[in-house]
């Protein structure tokens, strides 16, 4: 059952039913939350570990959550935090950057389902290719369709860094996929 934010807040702020106001929270933007982190985690297993880290670090350091932005805003930022270090735990266990970037890529092609689409598989690696700050916006803003304003409080930079950082990953991910695509 899906809740207003308002609802899920009063029930996290009462003792009494803040078990049932996480459960609320769960239902509502459990979707959401993990196609982003999937989408920077690529491995299924993983996002859906990091979607429980996110949770769990919501409901117990809900009390900080200061009401001056919406919930989903709160909780994107702390799923990416989660989901970012992930990918540095996975980065300390490849020995460069370009294994790194290798790893995820395969990780991409092994979770495409197998009647994907070419394109949606390239788009997936050059995605993948981004720096960090490039995917993390790129991602916010093509799949989840938020404004830059939004993305701007989610990831705590302005919002013409985060125009910028979308436009090259946009460019980067359009040269890629010209340059790899098998037409």
């Amino acid at each position: 059952m899906k809740c207003k934010d308002d609802e899920i807040i009063s029930l996290m702020l009462q003792p009494n039913s803040s078990e049932k106001g996480l459960r609320a929270m769960m239902d509502t933007y459990q979707s959401r939350l993990y196609w982003h982190i999937r989408r920077l985690i690529v491995q299924h297993d993983l996002a859906q570990d990091v979607l429980q880290d996110t949770f769990i670090k919501a409901y117990n350091n809900f009390g900080q959550f200061k009401q001056d932005s919406k919930l989903y805003t709160w909780l994107y930022r702390i799923a990416t935090n989660e989901a970012l270090q992930q990918l540095a735990k996975l980065k300390k266990m490849q020995k460069t950057d370009e294994d790194a970037e290798y790893y995820m890529q395969n990780l991409v092609a092994q979770n495409a389902e197998h009647d994907a689409e070419e394109i949606q598989v390239l788009l997936q690696k050059a995605i993948q290719t981004l720096p960090e700050k490039q995917k993390l916006v790129f991602n916010i803003r093509y799949y989840d369709e938020l404004p830059f304003e939004e993305i701007s409080n989610i990831l705590e930079m302005s919002v013409s860094t985060c125009k910028t950082n979308y436009h090259y990953a946009k460019e980067k991910i359009e040269n890629y996929i010209r340059e790899n695509y098998e037409s």
